[in-house]
């Protein structure tokens, strides 16, 4: 299994075999292996499997343990080591779904303007106007970067498994994507860069040159967990409502959908595997917009011409929409993206 896994992903099923798995289920035969195996081990995590503290995990993390082992057993069944997969028949414990909280127009302006003298500004201001999640911003090089043509290349994501930062390969097929900028973007890039400039002039031969879009003043490579760690520091100081970082990318979906931008164009832009993906995530925008269709394609059609929009975006734009919750090995475990039952199926607990 793994020479098909990026290795953010193994090192994450790695973990989770060796905290949650092997300790229980470690001596019994794979042949005489039973759902009802399966089913004591979910409930014994649920009441005691945490294992510096007392108490039981999140359901959560265990339908991530039962997701891993369903796709072990399938290989099993494949190679013929056994001749069904008993995870079938398990009962793994069943999650509430994410509480999905993103931003409205104007409280992304807010934060903007909040952070615009932060010396990471034009990374803000990338995430906000692209959905670009935190590893492809932290994994940006200057030759992913064409700001003649406005453009930018997601290639190489730096993500977090089990405490360290890897160089990963995009999530999905998808994932690796050419993204269009604004001028205002394209602008802010252009004085970071300039900035980063002025920083390896200022450090001389210690300066760190990584490449990389963002850094420290070095050039040192920026750990993503500080960079979450800068975002809800300016949050609290801007007195916004707390989110994630990886809320942003929710925040710049909705309005792009609410905007009317098409669904299909947003979901090339997240670098969504599906625009299912997409549709499942940001239902919650939806009637809004079949309503905006019926009157325009009504008024188009009877009078002649298109209606205007009605009703303005810069408003909160999440009631407490609910997603499915899925488990994210690049953000570690944190991140909760909508998954749609084709992609489970091919890649297991990967992340949208």
């Amino acid at each position: 299994m793994e020479l098909n896994l990026r290795p953010t992903t193994w090192t994450t099923y790695q973990g989770l075999l060796d905290a949650y798995v092997i300790p229980t289920l470690g001596a019994v035969e794979l042949q005489r292996l039973t759902p009802g195996h399966l089913s004591v081990l979910y409930r014994e995590l649920l009441t005691s499997g945490r294992r510096h503290r007392p108490g039981g995990l999140a359901p959560k993390t265990v339908r991530n343990v039962h997701v891993l082992i369903h796709r072990v057993l399938k290989d099993a069944v494949r190679w013929g080591y056994v001749v069904r997969n008993v995870a079938d028949a398990a009962d793994p414990p069943k999650v509430k779904p994410a509480e999905l909280q993103v931003w409205s127009p104007g409280q992304l302006r807010a934060f903007l303007t909040h952070v615009q003298g932060d010396r990471q500004y034009a990374a803000w201001l990338l995430a906000a106007t692209t959905g670009m999640r935190r590893g492809e911003l932290l994994g940006l090089r200057w030759v992913d970067v064409d700001l003649d043509a406005a453009r930018i290349a997601v290639r190489q994501p730096r993500v977090v498994a089990d405490h360290a930062v890897h160089v990963s390969e995009p999530k999905t097929a998808r994932s690796r994507r050419s993204i269009a900028l604004d001028p205002v973007t394209v602008a802010a890039l252009r004085q970071h860069q300039a900035r980063q400039g002025a920083d390896r002039a200022a450090v001389g031969p210690a300066y760190e040159d990584s490449g990389l879009v963002f850094t420290h003043p070095d050039g040192s490579p920026i750990h993503p967990q500080r960079f979450s760690d800068w975002f809800r520091q300016h949050l609290r100081a801007a007195g916004l409502p707390a989110i994630r970082l990886h809320d942003l990318r929710h925040s710049y979906a909705t309005a792009a959908l609410a905007a009317g931008i098409p669904a299909k164009v947003v979901s090339e832009r997240l670098g969504h595997a599906t625009i299912a993906i997409t549709m499942d995530t940001y239902s919650h925008v939806l009637p809004g917009l079949d309503e905006r269709a019926a009157a325009t394609v009504a008024r188009l059609i009877l009078e002649g011409h298109e209606s205007e929009p009605s009703g303005s975006i810069d408003k909160p734009l999440t009631t407490g929409h609910v997603v499915p919750s899925t488990f994210d090995p690049a953000e570690g475990g944190e991140a909760r993206n909508a998954r749609s039952d084709d992609q489970r199926r091919r890649t297991g607990i990967e992340p949208a």
